[in-house]
Parts: structure tokens; C-alpha cells; sequence
């Protein structure tokens, strides 16, 4: 059933979300690594194995069943082993290959314990390779964001042009496209006016934004004035610019810390009336009298809930919404029109670019691992400038730079412009010019 598959897409989702940055948070970089590691080859040999078997075999689907069933024993099962294997201390700071071929592997007493013991080599050595793939993947995944945006934001406004031009409510569509066109800018506006607060904020970087804007308001005028763009279409694209200097300058979090407020005098009157009070005092004795077990799972939720960073759960939903909707609308520009906005990706499609979607599709949710992971990465990178990211650097870390995040925006623009250049306005393409109208 629709409402099975989309309850477990959800607990997968949360239980992703939540683990990959507790190990991190708990055991250090290399649980945390180890831990994204085993999550992301369960899920490559479980698509895998979906892949290679046919659907119809009842071995399959016995198989199937049975993973899908045993997955929330294992991935419990995997955190629990990695923060027992791998928590190092938090003073190590060599590379994969120095702690396999140092002097205290002398003491080992086989080759088996050297190989597969504690820091063995299979172990420092599959654990290096993801480290290595998540940090030069990083790019990838940074300019497939501005791609699969960019295609996103040509998509609406072609959707949006269909609308205005070929619906009967013309001009209702064209005053709502304009008020939700004008807000959009506004808000982008509005948080580009946070970033020129933050302290942090050097000439140079001042220099960039200000080369930026200015690129990006060109663009927008040029497009809405050449016809071949629309309002829709540029405000997205200059609230994508914004997000992306938003993202270089701020961490989502205040950049002066909060201070307590003082604490104020008792009041002649209770806050809420007697009734209330009295039934909110009798709820603090309820739960008081709970379990010790419910109260330490309670207490284990919260403390899970507060290695989430804000950015990179923002970050990490928008791209892999961007990601997900260019799959529907690459197909829908090359051949199928609308239609294929509906249709997943498969096999079994006669076009290369197709059925290599359909492949992604089917390893999606190592990608997701990977992806976030590679967030993670950035994000405690970005923040080991600062002193509460001396861990991550004293664990072999990198320093981060936004220096992928500036060629992505440039990037962006640059396609964009070329997109100008050699678009015709032509009101029947891509997206909308397979569709219909009376």
C-alpha cells in the first residue's frame, strides 16, 4: 500500500536525519564516517538485489520482505556497533594511513589482527575511501544543486507563461503571478539585508555580494525585458542567489549570542487561571511518576534533536528537492511533455539520459546517505574557523572554504545568460509545449 511505502519513506527519512550527526556528535569523525559508510552499502546492496532479481520471483519477494522488515533492527544495530568500533579519541589526529602503517602496529600479533583488527587496515582503509569520496564529491553535489535549480526555475516560468497566456483567466493568473513574484523578491531582499548585519563580513566579501547582486539584477531585467524570461522566473532566480550567499555567511544561527534575559519579579496575579494551573501541576505529577526507561528515551529523542543543525536540514531538503523534481522534468523537456511530470524513471525507457535517471532512482537512498553526509561534512568544515570547531580539525578534518559555493553561484548566472542568449521567445516549448489548449 501507497500509505505503507510513504510511512516507511518517512521513518527512514527521520531516523537518517537524526543518527548520521549523533554518531558524529558521539563518536567522533570516524563513527560518524563509519556509521554513514555501513548505512549507505545496506542500502546499495538492498537496491541492488531488487535490481538483479525479477519481480515476479517469490524468492525476491520473500527477500525483500525480509530486509525491509529486519531494517529497523539493523540500522539500530549499526549505530550501536559503530560508536563501539570506531570512537577514537578525540586527540587523534593522523590520517588513515599513518595509523595503519605506524610503529604501534608492531604489537599486532597475526596478519588477520592486522588487516581486520582494531585500525586495521580494511578498516582505516574502506573508512579513508568514503572520507575521500564525500570530500571531492562535494563539488558534484554543489553545481548539480545550481543545475537541477536552474531547471527547476526555467520550468516554472514556463509553466507559469502557459498560464497567463493560454488559460481563461488571464489576468487573474497574471496579477497573482506578480503579487507572488513581488514577494518573493521581497523576502530575498529582506534576508540579503541580514547578511550586510553579520560582523564577519570583510571588504572582499562585500565586493563579491556586490558583484553578485548586481549580475544577478541584470539577468532578472534582462530576461523580464527580452520576453524570453518572466517575473516568476527571475524573482526564483534571484531568490536562489540569495539563498546561496546566505548560506556562504550565516550558519542560520544569531551571530551575536543571546543573553538571559533578567529575571523579573514575581506577579500579583497567576499567568493562567487556578483551574489551569492546578491541571498543569497534576500533569508535572504524571509524568514524574513514568518510568525511569520513558524518561531516558525522552531524554535521548531531545539530545539526538540537538545535533541537528538548521542549515543543513534546510540545505539537505532543498536539494534533494531540486534533485527529485529535475528528474521529472528532464524527461518532460526531451520527450514526453507534461506526461512524464507523473511518471518515475525506468529501466526500461529507450532514451540513455532516461534510463540513467531510472538507475538513480533505484540507488536513491545511498545517495540521500551520501549527500547528507557530505553536508554534515561542510558544515562541521565551515565551523572549525570558529572555537567550537576545534574538534573536527584535531580529528584529521579539513578547514572549510566557500569556494565551490561562489563558482555555483557564478556558474548559475553564467548558464542562465547563456540561456538568454540563445533562447527564441517562444511561448510552446519544453515543459508546456506538449500541452493541450482550447
Amino acid at each position: 500500500m501507497w500509505i505503507t511505502r510513504v510511512l516507511s519513506s518517512i521513518i527512514f527519512l527521520t531516523y537518517t536525519v537524526v543518527s548520521i550527526p549523533l554518531g558524529f556528535d558521539v563518536g567522533g569523525r570516524a563513527c560518524g564516517l563509519a556509521f554513514s559508510l555501513s548505512l549507505a552499502s545496506f542500502y546499495f546492496f538492498y537496491s541492488v538485489l531488487r535490481l538483479l532479481t525479477p519481480s515476479r520471483s517469490r524468492f525476491r519477494w520473500l527477500l525483500v520482505k525480509t530486509i525491509a522488515t529486519t531494517q529497523w533492527i539493523i540500522l539500530p544495530s549499526l549505530l550501536i556497533w559503530s560508536l563501539n568500533r570506531f570512537s577514537v579519541d578525540p586527540t587523534e589526529s593522523r590520517g588513515w594511513v599513518e595509523r595503519t602503517f605506524s610503529g604501534k602496529r608492531a604489537t599486532d600479533t597475526s596478519l588477520s589482527q592486522w588487516i581486520l583488527g582494531p585500525d586495521g587496515l580494511a578498516e582505516t582503509v574502506t573508512v579513508g575511501v568514503w572520507d575521500k569520496f564525500l570530500t571531492w564529491s562535494t563539488p558534484v553535489f554543489q553545481l548539480s544543486e545550481g543545475f537541477c535549480s536552474l531547471l527547476v526555475i526555467q520550468a516554472a516560468g514556463q509553466v507559469t507563461r502557459w498560464l497567463v497566456n493560454r488559460s481563461g483567466k488571464s489576468d487573474s493568473w497574471m496579477i497573482g503571478l506578480l503579487v507572488m513574484s513581488a514577494s518573493i523578491i521581497s523576502s530575498s531582499v529582506y534576508f540579503l539585508w541580514r547578511v550586510t548585519q553579520f560582523p564577519q563580513i570583510s571588504n572582499v566579501d562585500a565586493t563579491l555580494i556586490g558583484m553578485t547582486i548586481t549580475c544577478a539584477v541584470f539577468l532578472c531585467a534582462w530576461g523580464i525585458g527580452s520576453g524570453k524570461g518572466n517575473p516568476v522566473e527571475s524573482s526564483l532566480l534571484f531568490a536562489y542567489i540569495v539563498l546561496c550567499i546566505y548560506q556562504i555567511f550565516t550558519d542560520y544561527q544569531p551571530s551575536n549570542p543571546i543573553e538571559p534575559p533578567p529575571p523579573s519579579e514575581a506577579a500579583d496575579f497567576p499567568p493562567f487561571p487556578p483551574i489551569i494551573m492546578a491541571s498543569y501541576t497534576t500533569l508535572l505529577q504524571a509524568l514524574s511518576t513514568l518510568p525511569s526507561a520513558i524518561h531516558a528515551t525522552f531524554n535521548f529523542i531531545i539530545a539526538a534533536l540537538s545535533t541537528i543543525t538548521p542549515s543543513v536540514i534546510i540545505s539537505l531538503a532543498y536539494r534533494l528537492f531540486v534533485l527529485y523534481a529535475s528528474t521529472r522534468i528532464i524527461p518532460a523537456v526531451r520527450e514526453s511533455g507534461a506526461r512524464a511530470l507523473s511518471q518515475e524513471p525506468s529501466l526500461e525507457d529507450t532514451d540513455g539520459a532516461n534510463q540513467i535517471l531510472g538507475v538513480l532512482s533505484w540507488f536513491s537512498p545511498s545517495i540521500l546517505i551520501a549527500v547528507y553526509t557530505s553536508l554534515l561534512m561542510q558544515h562541521f568544515a565551515t565551523t572549525s574557523n570558529g572555537d567550537n570547531g576545534d574538534w573536527w580539525v584535531s580529528q584529521g578534518g579539513d578547514v572549510g572554504n566557500n569556494l565551490w559555493r561562489w563558482i555555483n553561484v557564478a556558474g548559475t548566472m553564467a548558464l542562465y545568460a547563456l540561456e538568454l542568449n540563445l533562447s527564441k521567445e517562444d511561448l510552446d516549448s519544453g515543459v508546456t509545449g506538449h500541452w493541450k489548449s482550447d
